[in-house]
Parts: structure tokens; C-alpha cells; sequence
């Protein structure tokens, strides 16, 4: 292959975090020695090198070691110039045979370099001094590889990579060629000749993070040969066995740090045992409008038994859309409520709240339980505030309101968090200030997320996964549209809405945000109400509305007073109205496919089918790729599979949320294999050394505190 992939590119996050010591943040001047050895301190390096590398985030020798290439090109397969083909990229060996330079009819400098071999040739040009010509002198023999093209009967090659061979070098040796991340006005030659250097002088004092018996179990090379590969590799297999060494090292730290996570929960901190009886299991069971799945049942089980212990329960209850998560967190709640404790709900959106709260109240009618909203938008703050903190108020449902407020929760046992990672960590971090004892969580989401994700971002969780009841949701056809399709099928929405059904148009934007190409909510309210739709009832929905406002279009919706609501995304999780059948998502390709499955989750929530149509305003490759998942993949948890390996896991669930830094060389998508064996690895360790005191384990243990410290402390509910 001419390009060998590594790892997709990720942000810049300080590389010192693989180091020892690390006494200092690397953006500043560390002390000219060892790995601490700043870039300025190499000989020929100028200072606008060295600016240019600290762009990159590169201050430091160590830093440049863990500086890993993105791609590598082959170079070890030379092609025969009489074999070469036009149109197809090669490496080839010549002899220099002539060096001309020229100035075009533009004033631009052309340099002509002609490559012999066994009496045959090829051209390389250089437009406008984009090499040096003294580097080409007659006889000297040469590796080049790109393109070859045909331009007047001759072969060529235009801005070819070029390098100088010494007398008896073989072509083959060390051809796998680093390609790194750049910046402007640094070439790979730069970062290829100093990272070379740095490894001769700085690789061997990398300390070994992973025990000696650990390496020879799990056939893991060491920290050096990983270091030395992993740039400069001698073949295919070396840089297979660096690669592995060290994204299992990354993924080990993360695994373990984890682990360290769920340990000291478990083994410190105390929170209110919930027990429930089966009595009391019945009367909520009989309060629920309809019977649990056994799925949700299975769930309900898991969660009631963590509540009933004193160990704090940090639990995700993870299911597809029309699964009936709800119905097992309101179980959840219920069962706090009965055993004397309060609890309290967090949705992401003002919308899903007051949902939120509307459903508790029509399924505890009659009831003495007592239930208070509190959002950003609510009147008598105080009176209600006062109720709380006085153990007046059972169930609070709010948003992220509840903890920016700092209400006093006298006697606070659960907090559920519905689609958590909508929360920022700080958020969720601030919730245990609200009692006094450590509350139970129990956090949910209807986001379809890849395992390898589930295994990272709430690897400290335990998890339950509801299954979807089928005979409760009905099938929802989805279909990929085009211009020449859009008339026909608004005429199709027509003739739902005249049957009595309900619909929706989903559209990315409010009028006047970005990109104006992009159909705004605002817009098609008015072109839809104009034309095709304008018979009946619309209404509009967005973020920038007043919650009163956004209330009363639900309300008027969710009550079929409104035929078909135009909304952004945030209809996206949870709005439940049962009589909407039909959905026009436009400009789809600004949704990722776990959103557009989300969105779909609005539709068919009843006996009636469903129908999606999803309309694109670009047409380029990876758009129709993504599109045509959607159309043809009705789970959710593969959609999230398809999306991982397109789009990489931090454009998924937004992870500058969770607190989290982001990984530099493990790739979720591919490493996934890696990421269960770490998982199991880390389990073992902290089970043997529950403190990593041995000191075999002093190292890891240093990587694990520095790089997740701080984001798990933060990281109380995921």
C-alpha cells in the first residue's frame, strides 16, 4: 500500500503525560536535560523551527518521541523505470544525468532534474524553486517517489519526494516512510531529521511503564523498540508490534485509571441503602399505565438491588429509542420516594423536563407523592426552593438548573440524568453538594453508543442495556430524497396529515445562524405554510424561544390542535407524541447518524407506521455513505458502529464533555480488540494491587494520575 495508515489525527494534548518525571507542565521551559531537553537546545534547530514546533505542541525531546506519525508511505517496492506506467504512483532509484533550470513565460523557475537508469529515463520537474538544485549533482544516485504522468512522450514526475542514497545503501532498507501532523512552514524533512536525533539521544531514558511479566504475557515489546518503530520502522510486522505496544499502554492507563475509579466508589464513599420490599414493588408496578417488558423488568431488577446497598450506584441505563427507559427510571425514582428519600430528574432541555414532569404527575395522580419543576424559566424560585431544602418536595424535575441554583436536598437518595453526556462534567461533578450524603445515580441515554465508547467514556459505570419491545413501536420506513423527489413527497406528507396523522420537519438551524445555504427552521415554516403544506396547521419550534413559548408548541402539538411542527434538533430526544407518523429531515448531512436515528425515534411511537425522509443540500461520497446507513439500518447500536468508523468518537457524543483527554495513538474504531483485553488486564491488576503500591507498578501509576487525575474526580457519573 502506498499509504499505511496509523491513527486518525486527534487534538493536541500535552505529550509529556507518557513521560517521567514530569515535574512541570511542558508549556514551560523545562530544565535543558534528559527528556526535559527543550527543542532550542539542538544544534541547527532555528527559533523559527522552533516556534513552528511549538505550535505543534512539541517544547520538549520526550514530547517529540510521542510526537507518533499519522500515515507512513512505502517506499520499499522500487519500480524498474522501463516498467513505469503513467498514472500510477511509484518509487523509483536513478542515476543523475542532467540538471537544468529555466524560467517560464510567467517568470516562474523551473528545475528539470533527468533520472537514468540502464538507459532509460525520467524526468522530474519543480516549478518556481520548490527544491534545491545544488542537491543534484551528476552521477549521484537517488530515491524518488510520486506520480508519474506523461507529458510530451516523456515520463515524469512533478515535485517528486526525493532522497540522496550513500554509496551501497540498499533501496529497501527503512523505506516505511513516517508522515507526521504539520504545520505551516514545517516540513517532514524537519520533523524526520530531529525526531531521528531524539531517539538516538533521548529514547533510552523512557522509563518502562509496563511490568516485565506483563510484556511476556500479553507478547508486548518494550517501551524502546516501540519508541524507535513506531517512527522509523524496518517492516510491516515492527511496526505492527510498536503500534500495539503502545496503544495498549494508552488504552491500559485509561482502563486502569478507571477501574482506580470504581474501586474507591465502592470502597469509600457510603450513600442511603433504598431497599425495596414486594409490596412496594407492586403498588409502583400499579402505577405504571402498562405493564414492564421484561427487558425493563431485568433492568428494573439490576437497579433495585444497587439501591438497596450503601454502596453508591453509578449505573447507565442504556436503550434504544421506544425502549421505555422512562418507565424504568420513574420504577427507579418511585422506589427512592417509598423508602423516605427524595430524588431528583435531569433532562438536557427545558422541553424534556416539563415532558418529564407532565408524565410523573398523569401516572401519580391521586397519589401524595409530591413533585416540583425547577428550570431556568420557573416563577416562585424561592417558595419553591424553600419546599426542597425543607423535605416538602419528593421528586424535583428539572435541568441543569438544579445544581447552578444550589439547591439543599435534605435527604437526596437518586439522581437520574437523562442523556447524561448533554451534561458537562462540572455539572454532574456538583450534584453530590446537593445532600449531604452521596446520592445513588443512575444516568440514561437513547443514543446509540458503539461499545468500544461505552467501554471508555462510562467505563466506570456498571451498565444496563434495555432491549426494544417490537410489539410496542411500529415500523418506520425511511427513505434518502432529492430534488426531483421533494414535490411528491411533500404531497405524500399532505395526504398523511389528512388522514389525521401528525408530522414534522426537522431543519438544522434558526434563521440567521451559519451557514444561510442551509434551510433555517424559520424559513421553511414560512415557505412550507406559503406552499405545499399551506392547507394546514404549522407551527414552529426552537431554541430561541421563551419556554412559555416552546410550551405552549408542544402543548398545542402533543394535543393535535397543530398538524405538523418545524423544529431544530431539539425535538431530538424524548418528545413523545404518539399520533406523529411522518418526518422530513432536511439538510441531513448536518446530522450525524446516531442524531438522525434519534430524530427518527419521534415518529411511530403508537400503532401507526412511520415514515422518514431525509433530504441533503451536498452530495459529495462520504455524505450518500453516511445517508444510505441510515436509510438501511434500523438498529440503532450498529448505526453507532457505522458512525464510529466514519466519523471517529469525538464527534459523537462531544467528547470535550466528558472531561476526558483525548486519546493520541488508540484508535476506538480499530482498537477495539485491544480495548476488551486492557479492560480485563486493568480488572486483574487493581484486584491484585488495589493501591498499585508494588513497586513494579510505581510507573503506571504515575501515567494514570497524571493523564485521568483530574478528569476523575470530576467524573462521578461518567
Amino acid at each position: 500500500a502506498d499509504a499505511l495508515p496509523l491513527a486518525k489525527t486527534h487534538q493536541l494534548w500535552p505529550r509529556s503525560v507518557w513521560l517521567l518525571p514530569m515535574t512541570e507542565p511542558s508549556t514551560t521551559r523545562p530544565a535543558a536535560n534528559g527528556l526535559g531537553t527543550p527543542l532550542e537546545a539542538f544544534s541547527g534547530v532555528s527559533q523559527h523551527q522552533v516556534a513552528l514546533f511549538h505550535r505543534l505542541g512539541l517544547r520538549t525531546a520526550g514530547e517529540l518521541l510521542f510526537h507518533f506519525p499519522r500515515r507512513y508511505e512505502d517506499w520499499r517496492e522500487v519500480t524498474p523505470i522501463r516498467d513505469l506506467r503513467a498514472g500510477e504512483p511509484a518509487t523509483v532509484i536513478g542515476n543523475v544525468f542532467d540538471v537544468e533550470q529555466s524560467v517560464s513565460s510567467t517568470g516562474k523557475i523551473v528545475l528539470y532534474v533527468l533520472l537514468e537508469q540502464d538507459r532509460h529515463y525520467l524526468r522530474l520537474v519543480w516549478f518556481n524553486a520548490a527544491i534545491d538544485a545544488t542537491r543534484f549533482v551528476r552521477g549521484q544516485q537517488f530515491l524518488v517517489r510520486g506520480m508519474v504522468t506523461l507529458r510530451g512522450g516523456r515520463l515524469q514526475m512533478s515535485h517528486p519526494r526525493c532522497q540522496k542514497l550513500q554509496p551501497g545503501e540498499s533501496a529497501g532498507q527503512n523505506r516505511l516512510v513516517p508522515v507526521y501532523p504539520l504545520t505551516e512552514g514545517l516540513k517532514q524533512i524537519h520533523l524526520r531529521r530531529l525526531t531521528t536525533r531524539a531517539i538516538e539521544q533521548y529514547a533510552p531514558l523512557v522509563e518502562e511503564a509496563l511490568p516485565a511479566a506483563l510484556r511476556e504475557e500479553t507478547g508486548l515489546c518494550d517501551i524502546h523498540q516501540a519508541i524507535s518503530q513506531i517512527h522509523f520502522p524496518d517492516s510491516p510486522e515492527s511496526l505492527d508490534l510498536a503500534r500495539r505496544r503502545l496503544v495498549f499502554q494508552e488504552l491500559l492507563v485509561l482502563q486502569v485509571a478507571l477501574a482506580l475509579r470504581r474501586q474507591r466508589v465502592r470502597s469509600v464513599e457510603a450513600a442511603p441503602p433504598l431497599p425495596l420490599t414486594p409490596l412496594v414493588r407492586d403498588r409502583i408496578l400499579g402505577r405504571l399505565p402498562f405493564a414492564l417488558s421484561e427487558s425493563q423488568r431485568l433492568a428494573w431488577d439490576e437497579i433495585a438491588a444497587d439501591l438497596a446497598q450503601r454502596v453508591p450506584m453509578n449505573r447507565l441505563l442504556h436503550g434504544e429509542v421506544g425502549s421505555g427507559k422512562t418507565a424504568v427510571a420513574v420504577c427507579a425514582i418511585l422506589q427512592s420516594v417509598a423508602a423516605g428519600h427524595q430524588a431528583a430528574l435531569m433532562a438536557p432541555t427545558e422541553i424534556l423536563a416539563r415532558q418529564h414532569e407532565r408524565t410523573l404527575r398523569e401516572w401519580l395522580r391521586g397519589g401524595r407523592v409530591r413533585i416540583a419543576l425547577w428550570t431556568g424559566s420557573i416563577s416562585h424560585r424561592q417558595q419553591v426552593a424553600a419546599q426542597i431544602a425543607a423535605g416538602e418536595v419528593d421528586i424535583v424535575v428539572g435541568t441543569q438548573a438544579i445544581v447552578e441554583a444550589g439547591l439543599s436536598f435534605p435527604r437526596l437518595g437518586l439522581v437520574v440524568i437523562d442523556e447524561q453526556h448533554r451534561f458537562g462534567v462540572r455539572q454532574r461533578a456538583r450534584i453530590r453538594e446537593l445532600g449531604g450524603q452521596l446520592p445513588h445515580y443512575l444516568v440514561m441515554t437513547a443514543t446509540p453508543i458503539p461499545r468500544t465508547v461505552t467501554m471508555t467514556l462510562f467505563g466506570d459505570l456498571d451498565i444496563s442495556v434495555l432491549q426494544k419491545d417490537p410489539s410496542r413501536q411500529a415500523v418506520v420506513n425511511t427513505y434518502l430524497g432529492d430534488e426531483s423527489k421533494r414535490e411528491s413527497w411533500y404531497q405524500f406528507v399532505a395526504g398523511k396529515l389528512r388522514e389525521g396523522r401528525q408530522g414534522w420537519v426537522i431543519a438544522p438551524l434558526v434563521e440567521g445562524e451559519e451557514d444561510s445555504t442551509v434551510d433555517s427552521a424559520t424559513r421553511l415554516f414560512e415557505n412550507l405554510s406559503n406552499g405545499p403544506l399551506e392547507p394546514f396547521r404549522l407551527d414552529l419550534l426552537h431554541g430561541r424561544q421563551s419556554a412559555a413559548e416552546k410550551d405552549a408548541a408542544l402543548r398545542a402539538f402533543a394535543g393535535g390542535q397543530t398538524q405538523l411542527l418545524v423544529a431544530t434538533s431539539i425535538v431530538e430526544v424524548g418528545i413523545d407524541v404518539p399520533n406523529a407518523t411522518v418526518m422530513t429531515i432536511e439538510s441531513a448531512e448536518r446530522f450525524g447518524l446516531s442524531q438522525l436515528h434519534q430524530l427518527r425515534g419521534r415518529v411511530a411511537r403508537s400503532v401507526h407506521a412511520g415514515f422518514v425522509c431525509a433530504f441533503a443540500t451536498v452530495n459529495d461520497e462520504v455524505t450518500q455513505k453516511r445517508l444510505q446507513a441510515f436509510v438501511d439500518h434500523s438498529d440503532g447500536f450498529e448505526l453507532a458502529e457505522i458512525d464510529l468508523a466514519i466519523r471517529g468518537p469525538g464527534n459523537l457524543l462531544g467528547v470535550e464533555q466528558t472531561g476526558f483527554p483525548p486519546l493520541l495513538i488508540a484508535d476506538l474504531a480499530r482498537d477495539g480488540e485491544l480495548l476488551v483485553a486492557t479492560r480485563a488486564t486493568a480488572a486483574t491488576l487493581v484486584a491484585t494491587d488495589p493501591g498499585l503500591v508494588l513497586p513494579e507498578h510505581a510507573r503506571l501509576k504515575t501515567l494514570v494520575t497524571t493523564r485521568y487525575g483530574a478528569a476523575l474526580e470530576l467524573a462521578d457519573v461518567g
